[in-house]
């Protein structure tokens, strides 16, 4: 049986609905507070700002509190409530969702590192293009896997899957021109290998993004869709 909106909020215990929609609402709060660090990351990249890569730093911080925080609560609703079938799931993909949340902020701590270096070092020749796009790709990622968990819209959450495989082609070809032309101009390398990096943070970031949306379908469906083809998780997702 499917999931819907309103299913995990009919229990005898009113305190039991209200400690579920707590749990979601905190991973949604956190996820808002991932998603605009993602963008200031990129943005620190873009700019040059090293004021803003410095503070996309120090919100890991934050993060990394209300991962603990969540994580706490999860845990106290199976202790107290013993959750079954459709309640557990939403404990569960709450918790998994939350840790990939908090790997999102460490990707965009690294981000937002590299962009001090580079204001130190001098700006890459090369990368700025697929940075700005790559990253527009995988903060709206990040946005719709959050917006599907919120609405537990599994036809978001496969678009965001399918995007995904978009970014990991975009990345390897740009892998590929980047790697080219450091070999062409040796003396570019420590600064686009800074930008290498960068790429590489936000590939893991749609990556993190996807687990999430993988989450809302397991959520809904209760069916794990992990490690499997596009095709063969839309043919999960329409399977009633």
């Amino acid at each position: 049986m499917d999931l819907d909106q309103d299913a995990y909020t009919h229990h005898i215990s009113q305190q039991f609905n209200d400690e579920l929609e707590q749990a979601k609402n905190h991973l949604l709060e956190m996820g808002g507070l991932v998603e605009r660090q993602v963008g200031d990351a990129i943005k620190a990249l873009i700019d040059a700002d090293s004021e803003l890569g410095d503070r996309v730093q120090k919100k890991d911080d934050q993060v990394n509190r209300m991962e603990i925080e969540i994580d706490e609560e999860c845990t106290r609703i199976i202790a107290r409530r013993q959750p079954a079938a459709s309640d557990l799931r939403l404990v569960i993909a709450t918790s998994k969702a939350v840790s990939d949340l908090e790997r999102i902020g460490d990707e965009s701590a690294k981000i937002g590192r590299l962009a001090m270096k580079l204001c130190e070092e001098g700006e890459a020749p090369r990368g700025y293009v697929e940075i700005r796009h790559i990253g527009d790709r995988v903060r709206r990622m990040t946005q719709e896997a959050l917006t599907a968990f919120a609405r537990l819209d599994v036809d978001t959450a496969l678009n965001v899957a399918r995007e995904d495989k978009d970014v990991d082609r975009e990345y390897e070809s740009a892998m590929r021109e980047l790697v080219t032309y450091m070999m062409e101009d040796p003396r570019s390398i420590k600064r686009v290998m800074n930008i290498i990096w960068s790429l590489r943070s936000l590939e893991r970031i749609g990556d993190h993004a996807r687990n999430i949306a993988e989450n809302v379908i397991y959520l809904v469906k209760g069916t794990d869709v992990r490690h499997i083809s596009i095709d063969e998780m839309q043919r999960q997702v329409q399977d009633d």
